[in-house]
């Protein structure tokens, strides 16, 4: 079963964040799905993955080559046919414990700035550790990524 690893963002939007973690995860041979709550954001994220520092292949799901995507982003509820080995949820989209399993990491990136975004972080750890996900808390609060304890 994959980790949990739950990223506070403090200091940096998602968009800064993402593409390191993607980069991270496409380099130890992962495919990746990135599930999204909106639409409008999740179209906003494929501009940017494409037009940031550095190359990142994916797609949008709905498109004729879904599978095939190394990293795919998604709304949550939408099937991913990749077979990702890491999962990054943003903006509170679920993450059922039965997900984790297959999978080699779970990423949950929260707003740190927004309280229902951290009150939704937490309902999600406690709903992962109780069933049993090994889950991590990662802070920027110190100006780099730290796991805390």
């Amino acid at each position: 079963m994959g980790n949990a690893l739950f990223y506070h963002l403090t200091r940096q939007p998602a968009e800064t964040l993402l593409p390191v973690l993607i980069g991270k995860s496409l380099q130890q041979g992962w495919r990746v799905e990135l599930r999204g709550t909106d639409p409008d954001r999740m179209d906003r994220l494929d501009r940017h993955l494409w037009q940031g520092n550095g190359f990142l292949p994916h797609g949008l799901a709905g498109g004729p080559h879904d599978a095939r995507q190394p990293v795919l982003l998604t709304i949550a509820g939408q099937a991913s046919p990749n077979r990702p080995a890491c999962l990054m949820a943003l903006d509170g989209a679920e993450v059922a414990a039965d997900e984790c399993e297959p999978l080699q990491r779970c990423c949950i990136i929260f707003d740190g700035a927004d309280a229902q975004a951290v009150a939704r972080a937490r309902d999600q750890w406690k709903a992962l550790t109780a069933a049993g996900v090994t889950a991590e808390y990662w802070s920027e609060e110190s100006g780099r990524w730290e796991r805390k304890r």
